[in-house]
């Protein structure tokens, strides 16, 4: 597993053992890798915990191309489960390009009572106005405080170390491609701390007894999800 995915730490590949079945310590796990561990993400304190199964959090994020253009990510993440609900890719953000986001993120009545984000000039009265409508009530950050939206900004830096990092976006198409293919695993493979190990859409213990392990190559090779095949 740690050669086939050189961005995970002991504790990655601790809960994919566990998610087949092995229950392995996490020294046993350093001691087999055989290269350093890297350093263990901050810890994030707890941040509008009532509001967790009520919340989202969005944000933007730059991309340069190959072409040093400049693209424009935009992500909704739930709260409670660490789940990306929905993103999108554009050369130039405006409050109503955002606002529609938002409706396509939340269809009908699936809106949440309350919506996390910075305070960027995008945001701008035509969204406000589209979030007031929609009734969900906006909580605002600080001026210059990203730690106030500590679980979006762990999930960009996720995306940038875990994928963005090591390809060359060659245009907004290619983007988009990398980053719906990496939503997926992120959403449906990729065990988190804070779930228990687990993934956002969580998977289910297979005991060794279901069969061997198979490797299974996502987001291009640079990740794969381990389950066992009868």
């Amino acid at each position: 597993m740690a050669r086939e995915n050189p961005t995970w730490g002991r504790r990655r590949i601790q809960a994919e053992l566990a998610l087949l079945g092995h229950e392995v310590a996490e020294l046993t796990v350093a001691k087999y890798m055989h290269r350093p561990s890297p350093r263990p993400s901050p810890t994030w304190r707890a941040f509008l915990t009532a509001h967790a199964r009520e919340l989202v959090a969005i944000d933007f994020f730059v991309v340069p191309t190959l072409t040093f253009r400049l693209l424009f990510a935009f992500v909704v993440l739930r709260h409670h489960r660490r789940e990306l609900v929905h993103f999108n890719v554009t050369d130039h953000p405006t409050a109503a390009w955002t606002a529609r986001q938002l409706v396509e993120a939340f269809p009908d009545d699936t809106a949440p009572p309350y919506l996390l984000r910075d305070r960027d000039d995008v945001y701008g009265e035509e969204f406000v106005r589209h979030i007031q409508n929609m009734r969900i009530r906006e909580v605002l950050t600080a001026p210059r405080a990203p730690w106030q939206n500590p679980f979006v900004e762990r999930a960009i830096g996720s995306i940038r170390r875990e994928c963005l990092d090591h390809v060359l976006v060659l245009n907004e198409r290619h983007l988009r491609r990398l980053l719906r293919a990496y939503v997926a695993y992120y959403n449906n493979s990729r065990p988190h701390q804070s779930l228990e190990n687990n993934s956002p859409i969580p998977r289910q213990v297979q005991p060794p007894s279901r069969g061997p392990i198979r490797a299974v190559p996502e987001v291009g090779g640079l990740h794969h999800r381990y389950q066992r095949v009868a």
